[in-house]
C-alpha cells in the first residue's frame, strides 16, 4: 500500500512540470491499462467517508493490471468512456474481515475542464458522470458513478491517469464505495495528412508537410519564413526583405533590384545614380557628369560658346544670340545678299506651278532667313517663258506665286508678311530660243517690298 500512496504522489509531482495534450478530434481513441483501489464507506456518515477516502487502512488493491478503458472522444469536450475493473477485497468494515472478489463494468462521459478554464498548459482535468454494473461477493447491481481526474503526457500519445469517484446503488447489493484508479494511457487515430507530425486541426497547410513551429507549413529554403508568408519561398532572404536576398545590402530585394550587385536607392529601384542627375548610372552615358534625361545623363554641348545650347542652336559653329537661335545677327545688305542667292533656284518645268523638291530646299532656307524679321513685306513675283499667249503666261505665273506663299504660310510664317504678284513672260534672265533659257525664266523671285 505504501508504494501505491507514493506513486500517487509522485504523479502529482510529476503533473506540476509536465506539459499537456488533451485527448480531442486530433487523437479521438484512446486505451489504458493500469491499477484500481476499492474502498468501501464505513458509514453513512459524510466525516467518515472523507476519513475512509484520505487513509489507507481500509484500501483494497490488487497488484497488477486491474483496470482496463477504452474512450472515444465525441465533441466539445465531451469523451465516452468505457472501463473494467477487478479487485480483491480484504477490508470491507474491518481490517482483513473479507476475502472475495469484486469487478465492475461500466460507461462514464466524461467533460474536460479546461474548455471551461481554457488551456493550463500543464494540466488537464476532467469530472464524469455515468453508471457501472458492480459486483461484489456474488452480489451485484447497477450503480451511478461519478468523480474527477487529469491526464498528464509524456509527448502525444502516452501519458498518465489518475481517476477517483464513488459509486452508490439504489439495492443496497454492493455498499457504496469510492474507487480510484492509476494507469498508462495510450491515445490515438489522429489525422495528419501530409505526415508531418502536426495533425490536421492545426496544420495551416495540411496537404503540405512543414515544421511544427510553422504549424505545419514549409519553409522549402530554411530561412526561418514559412512559404505562405515569404516572397522567395525557393531563395533563403531575410525577414526584412519577406524572406527574399538582398545581396548588396541597399535595402532593396533582390527580385525586385534592378542592379542587384551594386548599392542604390529604392527611388531608383536599388540602382545608384552617382551624379544625381535623375539617370541612373547603368543608363548614364555621363554618370560622372550631371545631364538631362533626355541626353542620356549628358550636359548639352554648346559647340560655339555662344550661350545657346546645341539643341536650340540653329548655327551651332556660329557664335550668335539666343534672340536669332544662336545664329549671329544679319545686316539688311547680309540678308538680302542671300535672299537673293537662295531664290535663284526656285525653278518649275513647264506650264506648271507645283514646286519641286530642288526648289523646296531652297524655300526652306528662305523661310529660316526670313520668318523670324519683323515689320518687313516681302514680295514673291512669279514668272515664265514665252510659250503662250500673253494672257496665260500671266496667269501661269501668278500661280507660282501663291504656289510659294501657301508653302512658307504652312511652315508657319504670317501670310500678311508676303505679297505675290505675276509678271509673266516679262523681264527674262536668259533667252527664251533655247530650252536651257526657258528653263532659267521660269521662276519666282522673293524681294523685299520697296
Amino acid at each position: 500500500m505504501k508504494r501505491l500512496k507514493i506513486a500517487v504522489i509522485a504523479l502529482f509531482a510529476f503533473v506540476a512540470v509536465s506539459n499537456v495534450n488533451a485527448q480531442d478530434e486530433n487523437n479521438p481513441w484512446a486505451v489504458s491499462f493500469g491499477v484500481n483501489i476499492i474502498d468501501f464507506y464505513g458509514s453513512d456518515d459524510f466525516s467518515d467517508q472523507v476519513k475512509d477516502l484520505l487513509g489507507n487502512s481500509d484500501w483494497n488493491f490488487l497488484p497488477s493490471i486491474s483496470r482496463i478503458t477504452g474512450e472515444k472522444y465525441l465533441d466539445k469536450g465531451f469523451t465516452l468512456q468505457l472501463a473494467g475493473s477487478l479487485s480483491k477485497i480484504e477490508t470491507l468494515r474491518s481490517k482483513d474481515d473479507s476475502d472475495f472478489m469484486y469487478y465492475n463494468i461500466g460507461a462514464n462521459v466524461k467533460y474536460d475542464v479546461n474548455n471551461l478554464i481554457g488551456e493550463t498548459g500543464w494540466f488537464d482535468p476532467f469530472v464524469y458522470l455515468g453508471g457501472a454494473y458492480a459486483s461484489a461477493d456474488s452480489q451485484g447491481e447497477g450503480m451511478l458513478n461519478v468523480g474527477m481526474g487529469f491526464n498528464t503526457w509524456f509527448n502525444d500519445n502516452l501519458g498518465l491517469s489518475f481517476q477517483t469517484g464513488t459509486l452508490k446503488g439504489f439495492s443496497d447489493k454492493v455498499r457504496a464505495h469510492y474507487q480510484s484508479t492509476l494507469g498508462l494511457v495510450i491515445k490515438f487515430g489522429g489525422k495528419d495528412t501530409d505526415g508531418d507530425g502536426v495533425y490536421d486541426k492545426n496544420d495551416e497547410c495540411p496537404n503540405e508537410a512543414g515544421l511544427v513551429e510553422f504549424n505545419g507549413c514549409p519553409d522549402a529554403d530554411n530561412d526561418g519564413i514559412k512559404d505562405s508568408e515569404d516572397a522567395c519561398p525557393y531563395v533563403a532572404g531575410l525577414a526584412a526583405m519577406n524572406g527574399c536576398p538582398d545581396a548588396d545590402g541597399d535595402g532593396v530585394a533582390d527580385k525586385d533590384d534592378m542592379c542587384p550587385s551594386e548599392k542604390g536607392t529604392k527611388a531608383n529601384k536599388g540602382c545608384p545614380d552617382s551624379d544625381g542627375d535623375g539617370v541612373v548610372d547603368k543608363d548614364d552615358k555621363c554618370p560622372s557628369t550631371s545631364g538631362p534625361a533626355a541626353n542620356n545623363g549628358c550636359p548639352w554641348p554648346d559647340t560655339d560658346g555662344d550661350g545657346v545650347l546645341d539643341k536650340d542652336d540653329k548655327c551651332i559653329n556660329e557664335a550668335g544670340p539666343a534672340s536669332n537661335s544662336g545664329c549671329p545677327e544679319l545686316t539688311s545688305a547680309d540678308t538680302l545678299a542671300m535672299l537673293s542667292e537662295y531664290t535663284k533656284g526656285i525653278l518649275f518645268d513647264f506650264d506648271r506651278a507645283v514646286i519641286k523638291d530642288a526648289a523646296a530646299k531652297k524655300l526652306d532656307m528662305v523661310y529660316d532667313l526670313i520668318n523670324s524679321t519683323e515689320n518687313i513685306i516681302y514680295v514673291i513675283e512669279g514668272y515664265t517663258d514665252s510659250v503662250g499667249t500673253t494672257g496665260y503666261n500671266k496667269y501661269l505665273s501668278e500661280r507660282r506665286a501663291e504656289s510659294v506663299k501657301t508653302y512658307l504660310v504652312k511652315k508657319g510664317m504670317a501670310a500678311s508678311k508676303l505679297e505675290t504678284v505675276g509678271f509673266g513672260e516679262t523681264n527674262p534672265t536668259a533667252t527664251n530660243a533655247t530650252a536651257d533659257g526657258r528653263a532659267k525664266n521660269r521662276r519666282v523671285v522673293i524681294k523685299l517690298n520697296e
